[in-house]
């Protein structure tokens, strides 16, 4: 199957019904709390589990430009930024809720530990389709498969990340995290 820009396009939806779709202010806060408060720019977050996938959808803004003046467009330094946000708190609601096998043991208070100096990008690939209004925008991170390397606990996982707007603007990516020292069930 070829993959064009309609068939990435995520379909904008509310809240999941799920327990763990509830939006969780107080752990997007705590996430949040390493960011300058001028760069918080996820604004609401929902966890859901799609095809044992955890998946977040967050509502995201950004006022202006914590690095340069305003490009009019979202672009790929506030894409990392954003990624960044997004991925730290469905890793969190997945250690809070017990999503995934992959953060099997891991508890809170670890994540705080772990959440800058043990999560590391080790590839990083955005592509910008059609541009993307900063200022009200919509994202979803997707955690895929996580596995294993070598004795050390080092574990990989790939994720996907999209991004779009109400007015057809849309980037998407592929990110791969290295969780350095890492316990938990590990799936292939």
């Amino acid at each position: 199957m070829s993959l064009t820009m309609e068939t990435l396009r995520p379909i904008p939806h509310g809240p999941s019904t799920t327990s763990h779709g509830v939006d969780d202010r107080a752990l997007l806060a705590r996430v949040l709390k390493p960011y300058k408060p001028h760069c918080r720019y996820v604004q609401s977050a929902h966890v859901s589990l799609d095809d044992d996938q955890v998946v977040a959808t967050c509502e995201l803004a950004i006022p202006e430009s914590c690095y340069i003046d305003d490009t009019g467009h979202f672009n790929s330094v506030e894409f990392n930024i954003c990624y960044n946000q997004i991925v730290y708190f469905s890793i969190a609601k997945a250690v809070q809720e017990r999503l995934s096998p992959a953060f099997e043991g891991w508890t809170l208070e670890e994540f705080w530990r772990r959440q800058l100096p043990d999560i590391l990008i080790t590839r990083f690939e955005s592509c910008f389709r059609k541009p993307v209004n900063p200022r009200r925008f919509h994202g979803e991170v997707r955690l895929q498969k996580a596995r294993a390397r070598g004795a050390s606990g080092l574990m990989l996982m790939r994720t996907t990340c999209r991004f779009w707007d109400d007015a057809d603007g849309f980037c998407d990516g592929n990110v791969s995290l290295a969780f350095v020292g890492a316990s938990g069930r590990l799936v292939s």
